[in-house]
């Protein structure tokens, strides 16, 4: 084997032109694979990351009334809704997929603070536990965070982001100056932001709703000290950090589940309107049926990678035909090469060789010709995907396994096309041979 290899090498060598010509068709059909796959893969990489954030990889369970979030604010609190008890956030924390949980309840879009004489306009205010900020990676920039007296001493204290910041104080520092809130004073105590900073591409108007919430004012109290402004027994949500992307859609059913196992009665017809027969069973038939749900960001991100998939893989199968054309390139130079050692085939049989070197020595070399091919494909292929990058602003991500697919492959097509070749040489007689000029 390892003397069919030399003498590939040495044939190819002494045929440099001819040689690269022929493995010209696998070098485009390989680099074009290599080139789609990596800007289809860096796309749908950017759509994960433009709808789940840098490595943040929370999801956010709620309540809901059939498909539609679940509102106290206008609704009312639900009956048989309990709290989230510390044994039931206890269980879900033990979830494997789970990292880390909180719970958390909230006002959107509502212009209830003030300092001073300045509004904060269409904010959102938060009543978070003490684990909400190492859940959703928030780090305190100025100030502090929450301490255990805040919530067992119901201290009316609160955090800002840095938007609020900017709304409320402009240029002057916060820590310590009282706002009100719906009446009550709070005293702010530090200023928070995102560990790792993230700025999605938005491209339409679900996009900003999405991150409408991340980006605009928001104040974070002790979820002890909400009831002072809002509902005593508000339903809350949970939000809890999973080990990786992948796990977030599955780790989000585990822990709906959880919570839905705590409901009463889930259906809230009967409290709402007074009458039997819509409140039955609380089964997910009836429209009005109470549920955790989770915001499963993920299975959205999917979605939309798969509207594009056979698109990407027409492309796939494009680029793959010039492979095919270059596997009958190689099968056209190994039968010239067939041809040019007659004389070579002849003497080496007449000296002993079986048919079945002569296979092994023409196959290798086909073999050896379309793995190099594949190789310098490959090296074209991610230079390909970094100029295309660049050029179009696409993000690439290089794909292994595609890298690996192509060196299999192309070896593949040598042997397939270069059998045929080689199969004519072993069969040779060896006096034609040798008396062919």
């Amino acid at each position: 084997m390892l003397e069919n290899i030399r003498l590939s090498f040495q044939g190819i060598w002494s045929h440099k032109m001819r040689s690269f010509l022929t493995m010209l068709g696998i070098i485009i059909g390989i680099a074009s694979i290599i080139a789609i796959v990596s800007t289809i893969k860096g796309t749908n990489e950017q759509i994960k990351e433009n709808l789940i954030g840098s490595g943040n990889n929370t999801v956010t369970v709620s309540l809901y009334q059939g498909e539609g979030a679940y509102d106290p604010e206008y609704m009312g609190n639900p009956a048989g809704v309990p709290t989230i008890s510390d044994e039931t956030l206890a269980s879900i924390k033990e979830i494997p997929d789970v990292e880390n949980a909180s719970r958390f309840v909230r006002r959107q879009y509502n212009s209830y603070v003030f300092y001073q004489s300045t509004q904060l306009s269409s904010c959102s205010i938060y009543g978070i536990d003490n684990d909400y900020l190492d859940t959703c990676g928030f780090i305190v920039k100025n100030g502090r965070g929450f301490v255990d007296d805040d919530f067992s001493s119901f201290r009316k204290v609160a955090l800002l982001n840095q938007s609020a910041v900017s709304e409320l104080f402009g240029s002057d520092d916060p820590i310590g100056q009282t706002l009100e809130i719906m009446g009550e004073p709070f005293i702010v105590v530090g200023v928070i932001e995102q560990s790792n900073t993230f700025r999605p591409v938005i491209n339409s108007m679900e996009d900003y709703m999405n991150y409408m919430g991340d980006t605009s004012s928001t104040v974070y109290l002790p979820l002890s000290a909400w009831p002072i402004l809002f509902s005593f027994d508000e339903p809350e949500n949970i939000i809890f950090k999973a080990s990786s992307t992948d796990v977030m859609s599955r780790a989000g059913q585990k822990v709906a589940e959880i919570l839905n196992a705590t409901i009463v009665s889930p259906d809230m017809s009967q409290n709402m309107t007074g009458t039997e027969e819509d409140s039955t069973d609380g089964s997910s038939e009836n429209p009005n049926a109470l549920s955790y749900k989770s915001t499963d960001i993920l299975e959205r991100a999917r979605n939309l990678q798969s509207l594009s998939q056979s698109t990407n893989q027409q492309l796939i199968w494009i680029a793959s035909i010039s492979l095919l054309v270059g596997g009958i390139g190689v099968m056209n130079i190994m039968l010239v090469s067939v041809t040019e050692r007659t004389q070579e085939i002849g003497l080496k049989k007449a000296i002993g060789a079986r048919n079945s070197t002569i296979l092994g020595q023409f196959l290798t070399e086909a073999a050896v010709l379309t793995s190099l091919g594949g190789l310098f494909g490959i090296i074209v292929g991610i230079i390909l995907a970094k100029v295309i990058s660049s050029i179009t602003s696409t993000p690439t991500a290089i794909s292994i396994p595609a890298i690996v697919f192509s060196v299999i492959f192309s070896i593949v097509i040598g042997v397939l096309f270069g059998l045929l070749p080689s199969v004519k040489a072993s069969k040779l007689n060896p006096i034609d041979a040798l008396r062919r000029e």
